[in-house]
């Protein structure tokens, strides 16, 4: 079944797409289109004009070249925009400037009530030898909603999604979230759990149980797994080696503190996958 003929998700009214431009965010700008069109979801698209960080750089920085950054933002938006219009989805974007665009990324999701952001790994700001860039893992760590990253180069589908469980109530969420995509779309579920030691192996296959009675209950076809590794290593693996369209996970894991931006695994996994990564958050 082709991703796109079915909206994955029943409330889908509006989405926001994060983007800064550069070639990064060219997955989650196609996949963001594809997923207004066939949902009819209002579209929000926000670009940070990023201003310089340090102190002493900020106060010399000419006043003109800030104003220049913030118009170039705009060209590219609403250049952006008509390229989304033509799709006929409908659009709204923002040009906001600041020092950390996490923080408007966010503010905007939760402004508009939108049900999912959508944005790259990372951005042109981003060292190279960094797998997800700041704004990214900052974004999902505040987020109000559900958050999907979408590699430059991935294609989403929903075909095989894997769903990463540690039986953790994080897990047991993005679960249900997995769950009901699939019970609309018609596709099948793959349960994994990762034990890093023998002894870690009973609760993992009980976290895959928990998931395949779920499943089974809703009528949906699972190939449920336990398996032994670094826990992101092998969901990576995983998930390439299954053609899995999506990975769902949540935002943290049972060695997680609330306090905390995202899990370690969760991170890793994101920075790390050949797909897009949904991550799903506790209301």
């Amino acid at each position: 079944m082709s991703a796109y003929q079915v909206c994955p998700v029943a409330k889908m009214e509006k989405l926001l797409l994060s983007t800064d431009g550069s070639e990064f965010s060219e997955g989650a700008i196609r996949e963001a289109i594809n997923l207004a069109k066939t949902c009819g979801s209002k579209l929000h698209v926000i670009s940070v004009a990023v201003e310089p960080e340090l102190r002493e750089f900020a106060d010399t920085y000419p006043l003109a070249a800030t104003e220049k950054l913030e118009m170039a933002t705009r060209q590219y938006l609403e250049s952006l925009k008509e390229r989304i219009e033509k799709e006929g989805v409908l659009c709204e974007i923002l040009v906001a400037r600041g020092k950390e665009p996490y923080q408007y990324i966010v503010d905007e999701a939760a402004k508009n009530n939108v049900e999912m952001i959508i944005m790259g790994r990372r951005g042109r700001t981003g060292l190279m030898r960094l797998m997800m860039g700041s704004v990214t893992a900052k974004t999902i760590g505040h987020a109000p909603c559900k958050v999907m990253v979408v590699p430059r180069y991935a294609k989403l589908n929903f075909e095989r999604i894997l769903i990463a469980t540690d039986g953790s109530i994080f897990s047991e969420l993005a679960s249900r979230e997995a769950i009901s995509i699939l019970k609309r779309t018609g596709g099948s579920l793959i349960a994994l759990s990762v034990a890093k030691k023998d002894e870690n192996l009973p609760v993992a296959k009980a976290s895959v149980d928990m998931v395949r009675n779920t499943a089974e209950k809703e009528g949906i076809k699972i190939e449920a797994l336990t398996l032994k590794g670094e826990p992101y290593e092998v969901i990576v693996k995983t998930a390439e080696q299954k053609n899995a369209g999506l990975i769902v996970v949540g935002s943290y894991g049972r060695t997680g503190i609330e306090r905390l931006l995202m899990g370690s695994v969760t991170e890793r996994v994101i920075g790390h996958a050949g797909c897009a990564v949904l991550v799903v958050r506790k209301p």
